[in-house]
């Protein structure tokens, strides 16, 4: 509750042996309830603690829980994994050096869920920094004192809510619909023609497309030009979450509705309420998640996991898919029913190179904000410019993006973007800009992708890893066509 009060101690202590450190911070901790008092927010948080020595997991949660939050302690990334499907953390504490651990991946991995919050024993400065690069919200030095944890992480559960806030409020800034949107092709011109048909309207509106082609913008473009504009924007990737954290997620849950479940949580078609509910890659969601979304759309209500009451929905729908949605209808991997219900009105988004009109002006666009961030004067160089507009661009916005940032990092400082700073494949550089594909009989999607990145990669004097950034890709997917083509590999 606001005002609630509680103790605060604020340890200052030098270098402390790892073994004293337990024995420390048990002392501590009964020391705070006679020291300093200090205001804090009494709002409890969900906060899990992985870290493999049982008695500081142990001191750790029962910290936490002085402090008003629900503490749970696991000692491996895979109990984690168990907790996670569950307890749904609003903070992890991650010791960085578990057994089952890969190393920083993990924080990124860990921090798309919430904050992370590293422990170690063995702290440097490269150590912090690179955990901060890869997603960690502070980094604490074992032993830590109940005034440091407190401190971090008041202040990761501080900001990671100022950000939600941030970014509910930029979804309310009134604007040019689609004002993020870059181009001036015709295909791209006809698309801001039928995001000014459909967005003042209800109608559901399923977005189609390649996988970064900018299906997102075309969301925000009509919820910005619609009547619920000054309500929330609320976006969820359904490829990120397994069946029953997306289920919960969309409809909330009761308490006690399943194992973990132990408090009420509202899902995002309430928090979406009088505003727009974006669902990126609804292709993906499973057949009894199909079923609950198509009575929503149908009916308008629906009902939290545990529910016996029936809830209205006062949301908005955007799908966005990169699946041929109509094929997968017929061979029944997607519902006809749904399916019928999302393409009321239906935006498909070309590739970059459809319109490559646009190649130049969002590339640009590109440049002069991360210069401007930077405070830098950057420009192409003519010779750029021709091979940005002569590369097939295989992952769309999303891979000159990435190109973009790149050429800036390799420009250094210089103010001329030049060609060797793209790193794009050789065959998009010189008259070589096209090439065949010969194959015994008609391939499928899958076969002329992979054959096509082989085709890049022999024609590239870049590494496996800049290829697969550039490309859009992963780094392991480079591998796996490799591996396809030559086993021993």
């Amino acid at each position: 509750m606001p005002g609630d009060r509680r103790t605060v101690e604020w340890v200052d202590r030098g270098a402390v042996d790892h073994r004293q450190g337990h024995a420390d911070f048990s002392r501590a901790s009964e020391r705070r309830r006679r020291r300093q008092v200090l205001t804090i927010p009494g709002k409890s948080k969900s906060i899990l603690v992985i870290e493999d020595d049982a008695t500081l997991n142990r001191l750790i949660v029962d910290q936490l829980k002085r402090l008003g939050h629900e503490a749970r302690g696991v000692s491996s990334l895979e109990k984690a994994d168990e907790a996670v499907k569950t307890q749904e953390p609003d903070l992890i504490m991650l010791d960085l050096r578990l057994p089952d651990s890969t190393g920083t991946g993990d924080i990124g991995r860990l921090s798309r869920i919430c904050p992370v919050i590293i422990l170690t024993a063995f702290g440097s400065v490269e150590q912090a920094v690179q955990t901060v690069q890869a997603g960690a919200a502070d980094f604490l030095i074992k032993p830590v004192s109940p005034g440091r944890l407190e401190l971090a992480v008041t202040r990761a559960l501080e900001t990671a809510d100022m950000r939600r806030k941030i970014e509910i409020l930029e979804t309310q800034v009134k604007g040019r619909p689609g004002n993020r949107m870059i181009g001036e092709s015709a295909a791209f011109v006809r698309i801001r023609e039928m995001i000014g048909l459909v967005a003042p309207a209800e109608t559901t509106v399923l977005i189609e497309g390649e996988s970064g082609v900018g299906k997102e913008l075309v969301a925000e473009a009509i919820h910005e030009g619609s009547a619920r504009a000054d309500g929330p924007l609320i976006t969820i990737d359904c490829t990120t979450l397994q069946e029953n954290l997306l289920e919960s997620e969309l409809f909330g849950h009761e308490r006690g509705a399943f194992t973990g479940a132990d408090r009420k949580k509202e899902g995002l078609i309430e928090a979406a309420a009088g505003g727009t509910l974006f669902l990126d890659e609804i292709g993906e969601i499973s057949p009894s998640i199909q079923a609950k979304l198509l009575r929503v759309l149908e009916t308008g209500r629906y009902r939290r996991l545990g529910g016996t009451r029936d809830l209205a929905a006062n949301v908005r729908f955007v799908a966005a898919t990169n699946r041929e949605l109509a094929d997968w209808a017929k061979k029944g991997k997607f519902r006809e029913d749904l399916y019928y219900r999302l393409t009321a009105f239906v935006i498909s988004v070309p590739t970059l190179k459809e319109r490559r009109e646009d190649i130049l002006p969002i590339a640009r666009h590109f440049v002069e904000t991360r210069a401007f961030q930077r405070n830098l004067r950057k420009q192409f160089s003519p010779a750029a410019e021709k091979a940005l507009t002569g590369y097939a661009w295989p992952g769309n916005i999303r891979e000159l993006r990435n190109v973009v940032e790149r050429g800036l990092l390799m420009s250094s400082n210089a103010t001329t973007i030049a060609p060797e700073h793209l790193s794009l494949p050789r065959a998009s550089r010189g008259e070589e800009s096209a090439f065949t594909l010969s194959f015994e009989r008609t391939p499928n999607l899958e076969e002329l992708k992979s054959a096509y990145y082989r085709r890049i990669l022999e024609g590239s004097k870049a590494s496996k890893s800049d290829v697969a950034r550039i490309m859009g890709i992963s780094e392991r997917s480079i591998y796996r066509i490799l591996k396809d083509e030559n086993p021993e590999i």
